[in-house]
């Protein structure tokens, strides 16, 4: 055993000991399924307390700290894995809104606390726990009493988690001009930081992505063949000339600015980047965490150790915020006290009706998904897929064969260490959109996993799987989308290039284009512009003609 983890252990013995500590930790986790987890690893799941000697008895077992659902239940220890969504739902009593915030710096992360909590009472909610996550950052709890049982004759408890994060997103964008104030206060220089500077776009006052436009040329044909592509790097594969086969050479690579939430560039429109501003990226600061709202995730119960820093977790006076010392976590020194959060019924029905209206207002359909990793894979999501109407198609077995999957694809199959939740997020939308049935995409993700180090747990998988039978089609992220270069999976072919999105890739290669709307079958009914364009390349010898489809 290394020394920490024996400290730690020798820590727990004695600060769980104290009766007011599991009085407080047993009175919290009524309703809600709890798992202690052994310095590294987890215990059993579902597990919950019918005693507060039962927490002391796991400690001696070597348990270190105590985790608890967001969500309440009718009886914790009916929970499984195997059971349908509608059967979870009635189980359900209800949830709480937790926000996770978690910043390297303590200092930035109470500025983000403090810039929720604000936009929280701005919105009426005054009654509501915060507490220390026991390492650098900060938990926020609205409590299920403050939310309506009913809203537009909808059970509120069986909306989760896309209520609660639908909540956390319009809280972000409350949230945002209020931390901005604040850091601006604090004088901080950020601008050897490459995550938080950037070019601010003027329209919605986000960090736009450096993007280049890539000239090549081939002087090997003649009239010489030209070609441009965007690119989010200026590291990228040589292409080869489609006429004559020859390596490309680069002419010019110019820099540009790309705004995800706009979906415009500088290029299209250089009004929206004018001035080259040095500002803070609010978002990677305030690090609001999606992946805590997911069907039953666990978070640090309050008063519970944390391994990494033997801190405790413990609550917060929200108006004493700005004064908190990791000191003040000393497991030797703290005194307990109860939490008492007194919520008032609806009083959350405020900020639940305006955040579903303002998410409504944005005209886009933004991914909830619950396999994040981190927050960015959710706004990662490519927009062009999403707002993209396309026609699925069933590919028979002879044409999904893995040989006519583009690489970074591949690359996922053959197995992951790390990103394996976002991978499992890519191939279902991939698998789905190419027209599997879930059968058939629950046998692949199953063999996939198997290939995995270490695999993914089990009711993991299922419950993506059943979240994924419920949702609408939507493409997996484009190859140019940073997804892939953050997984290390990125690889471009020549057909990468021409068919930008991993689906398009296997309908080209596999020929299953034939059996769209733009087929041959329906070549008639088509206009001229609507037709294939046959484009006329020259070769030194011969002629060659290239199909292009529009």
């Amino acid at each position: 055993m290394e020394q920490k983890e024996e400290r730690i252990r020798a820590i727990a013995i004695s600060y769980y000991s104290r009766k007011d500590v599991l009085n407080t930790i047993f009175d919290y986790s009524q309703d809600r399924e709890v798992s202690p987890r052994y310095f590294e690893g987890f215990g059993k799941r579902p597990d919950s307390f019918q005693y507060p000697s039962d927490i002391i008895a796991l400690v001696k077992r070597g348990a270190t700290s105590f985790h608890c659902s967001e969500e309440l239940w009718k009886d914790p220890l009916q929970i499984s894995t195997d059971l349908s969504l509608e059967k979870l739902n009635d189980l359900r009593k209800g949830w709480d809104l937790v926000i996770d915030i978690d910043c390297k710096w303590i200092e930035y992360s109470k500025k983000a606390a403090i810039s929720v909590i604000t936009a929280l009472e701005f919105r009426g909610i005054k009654n509501f726990l915060v507490k220390f996550s026991g390492s650098k950052g900060f938990h926020i709890v609205v409590p299920w009493q403050s939310f309506p049982e009913k809203l537009d004759e909808i059970n509120v408890k069986d909306m989760f988690p896309e209520y609660a994060r639908i909540i956390l997103l319009y809280i972000k964008e409350l949230a945002r001009p209020i931390l901005e104030d604040l850091i601006k206060e604090s004088n901080q220089d950020f601008s050897n930081l490459k995550d938080f500077t950037g070019v601010k776009c003027e329209k919605c006052n986000l960090i736009a992505q450096e993007r280049f436009l890539i000239n090549l040329r081939c002087d090997s044909c003649y009239p010489p063949y030209i070609e441009s592509f965007k690119s989010s790097t200026k590291e990228y594969k040589s292409k080869k000339c489609p006429a004559c086969g020859k390596v490309m050479d680069e002419t010019t690579s110019k820099s540009f600015f790309y705004c995800n939430k706009c979906n415009t560039d500088s290029v299209a429109n250089p009004d929206n980047f004018q001035e080259k501003i040095i500002s803070t990226d609010i978002f990677k600061i305030l690090g609001l965490d999606l992946q805590l709202v997911s069907s039953r995730h666990l978070f640090r119960m309050p008063y519970s150790l944390h391994e990494k820093t033997s801190l405790v977790s413990i609550p917060v006076d929200k108006n004493k915020l700005k004064d908190f010392q990791l000191k003040d976590a000393d497991p030797f020194n703290i005194k307990v006290s109860q939490l008492q959060i007194n919520p008032k019924k609806d009083e959350a029905k405020e900020l639940l009706i305006q955040a579903l209206d303002w998410y409504k207002s944005q005209n886009k359909e933004e991914k909830l998904f619950n396999n994040s990793e981190n927050e960015s894979d959710s706004s990662n999501q490519d927009k062009n897929n999403k707002n993209k109407k396309f026609e699925q198609i069933k590919l028979t077995s002879s044409e999904l064969k893995e040989e006519y999957f583009p690489p970074s694809i591949s690359k996922i199959l053959v197995g992951m260490e790390d990103g394996r939740k976002r991978g499992l997020f890519i191939l279902l939308n991939f698998f789905k959109s190419l027209g599997l049935t879930m059968t058939e995409i629950e046998k692949r993700v199953n063999d996939w996993n198997l290939l995995n180090k270490p695999p993914l747990k089990q009711g993991y998988i299922n419950s993506q799987l059943v979240w994924h039978s419920k949702q609408k089609v939507v493409l997996p992220p484009n190859f140019d989308n940073d997804i892939y270069k953050d997984l290390g999976i990125f690889e471009m072919d020549d057909l990468s290039q021409k068919t930008k999105n991993p689906v398009a890739y296997v309908i080209r290669k596999s020929g299953a284009w034939k059996k769209t709307s733009n087929n041959q079958n329906n070549y008639q009914n088509k206009t001229e512009s609507e037709k294939p364009k046959v484009k006329r390349k020259r070769k030194k010898k011969g002629e060659l003609y290239e199909i292009e489809l529009r």
